[in-house]
């Protein structure tokens, strides 16, 4: 879990720098399990997000703007009658918790000056939204929890608020040496485990980067350490949360490509050259990039499904089809051998008895005798005409076969290209191109509405290091229009050698492209094939002008008899996305 102690100490300070002393505005609760606070402080507004969802817990600052019920909850008018205009005279994180209290001073009913808290619970399934008063007694929650429900814990009115010690953690703020040693080296577990199950608010992605730090491997039981490796981990671990210590924060996001896979509060060493950092100037901008970008992607993957099962049984069909016409073709192979059977009887047949079972005869093809079978219920040379027979029989099937074997692999690489386009689709518009080719070529039945679809999905734009653009089409469609209509002869075309995937076309503008803008290039064209997960991939390139369409073929197949080869990974990083 990313959303650890460290990232929400990130947003404690970021609160603290925005929010202490402002006033509270606004209160609302467009979500069960959600409230926006508007605070106005400094001649400033910021609206802050804060989610007990279970399974994803939020407080970020946002922008965003959310439709709220005609009719406000009950907590969300408890909390307007205590908090509105209210003063916010503390925010902080007790004991490096997943837990944020944020104090507001403000005056009650009967004019006196009093302090409430709100409590911010971030932790996973048993996140909530807590109210209390100044004597620690829970007013009301976003959630209510009792005894049913949790042993452990009622959140309930009228119950005192406390946090339940469990796991019994140190803080990591203030943990010894001694402390350290106590509650992780005496663990028979791996190293990483031990550390994040010692140790108050640090997740197992930070406990990977102070096991790699120290250069020690994350799985190595934590009981069998040296003493130099016990205090070298501990050194890594103290640098790492001394950062914490001065708020030298550096909010990221780790990329794959385009898409984010992890975040932190402090940078990281642990990732490869695969990988890029994303940085942030604060880990709210952070926290609303990530989401919305996983949720992108999340949505765009279930929007995909019936498109992906569509194009899942049509090849599975034809990859079945495929193999069977592969085998009758195989099958095919002995017409030859009945021919030369039909010509040898031919041949030497007027000297085999009536009744024989067989015949012997030179072949002259080989300069080898054979034998030949015979049926004897038939005059010798009708034998010859069987065999013919089964020679045109075979032929016909053999021709017809092989015609029919070039379409089928067509289809299949057909429906490759379009199951790489949906790996690559990044909206609903790049669906939408989709399912039209696929709706053009019969996969799926086309309904008439009267309306015509509007496409709206363009290419990937990149800019080289060099300053030369470069152009990636999402889909079929995307690559014949790049290929046929958007380049020149003189621009440059790279596509993966033998894998379905994008056409590349780096625009020249009639100059001599640098060896580093066809090596980004190539990485694009690597990237956006089905071999993104390999280390590297071929990618084959030339001009423009040496690509051909062939006639009838599907869109954006291509044929080029004059090309250069080169090997690269389909690592993207460093080169700029322009959108």
């Amino acid at each position: 879990m990313a959303f650890d102690g460290i990232v929400i100490s990130n947003i404690v300070k970021e609160m603290n720098e925005r929010l202490l002393n402002g006033r509270i505005y606004k209160i609302a609760q467009p979500e069960n399990d959600e409230l926006i606070i508007t605070v106005k402080n400094n001649k400033e507004q910021y609206k802050l997000l804060l989610s007990a969802s279970a399974s994803l817990p939020l407080l970020y600052f946002t922008s965003e703007t959310k439709p709220n019920p005609m009719t406000a909850p009950n907590f969300c008018m408890l909390l307007r009658k205590h908090l509105n205009n209210g003063r916010i005279i503390r925010i902080y994180q007790p004991d490096f918790e997943r837990i944020v209290h944020i104090d507001v001073e403000h005056l009650n009913e009967m004019g006196d000056l009093c302090t409430h808290t709100l409590i911010i619970e971030l932790m996973g399934k048993h996140s909530n939204i807590i109210f209390v008063n100044s004597n620690n007694m829970i007013i009301d929650s976003i959630k209510h929890v009792s005894n049913q429900m949790s042993s452990v814990r009622e959140v309930l009115p009228g119950r005192e608020y406390f946090v339940p010690d469990a796991s019994h953690k140190f803080n990591p703020i203030t943990v010894t040496y001694d402390e350290f040693c106590e509650s992780v080296y005496s663990k028979p577990m791996a190293i990483r485990k031990a550390i994040y199950s010692s140790l108050t608010g640090i997740s197992p992605l930070i406990s990977e980067e102070i096991c790699y730090n120290a250069s020690i491997d994350s799985d190595t039981p934590a009981n069998v350490l040296s003493d130099i490796e016990k205090q070298h981990l501990f050194n890594m671990f103290s640098i790492l949360i001394n950062e914490v210590k001065d708020g030298n924060y550096t909010p990221n996001v780790i990329m794959k490509g385009n898409e984010p896979v992890e975040f932190s509060s402090l940078s990281l060493n642990l990732y490869d050259d695969a990988y890029t950092i994303k940085n942030f100037n604060t880990v709210s901008e952070l926290l609303e990039f990530y989401y919305a970008s996983k949720n992108a992607i999340t949505r765009i993957r279930q929007k995909s499904v019936d498109l992906r099962k569509i194009v899942q049984n049509a090849l599975e069909r034809n990859v079945k089809k495929y193999d069977l016409q592969l085998k009758q073709l195989k099958d095919t192979e002995k017409k030859d051998k009945y021919k030369v059977y039909g010509e040898l009887i031919t041949t030497y047949g007027y000297t085999v008895p009536e009744g024989s079972k067989n015949m012997t005869a030179l072949n002259y093809y080989t300069g080898e005798e054979i034998t030949i079978p015979l049926d004897s219920t038939i005059p010798v040379m009708d034998n010859a005409k069987k065999y013919f027979d089964k020679y045109s029989k075979l032929k016909r099937t053999y021709e017809a076969l092989s015609e029919l074997i070039k379409e089928t692999d067509a289809e299949i690489k057909h429906l490759e290209s379009i199951s790489n386009s949906l790996d690559i689709a990044l909206s609903e518009n790049d669906l939408t191109q989709i399912k039209e080719e696929l709706t053009d070529y019969g996969y799926i039945k086309r309904k008439y509405n009267g309306k015509k679809t509007k496409i709206t999905s363009k290419p990937f734009h990149y800019i080289s290091s060099d300053g030369f653009h470069i152009y990636v089409g999402k889909n079929n469609y995307q690559n014949e229009e790049l290929t046929f209509k958007f380049a020149n002869g003189g621009d440059w075309w790279f596509h993966a050698k033998d894998i379905p995937g994008s056409h590349v076309v780096v625009k020249t503008e009639g100059n001599e492209l640098p060896d580093r803008t066809f090596e980004e290039a190539g990485k694009l064209a690597a990237y956006y094939s089905k071999g993104r997960e390999q280390e590297k991939v071929e990618i084959d390139y030339t001009e423009r002008k040496n690509v051909k369409k062939p006639a009838g073929s599907a869109p954006g197949f291509v044929i080029y008899h004059t090309n250069y080869s080169l090997m690269t990974s389909p690592d993207i990083s460093g080169i700029e996305e322009i959108n």
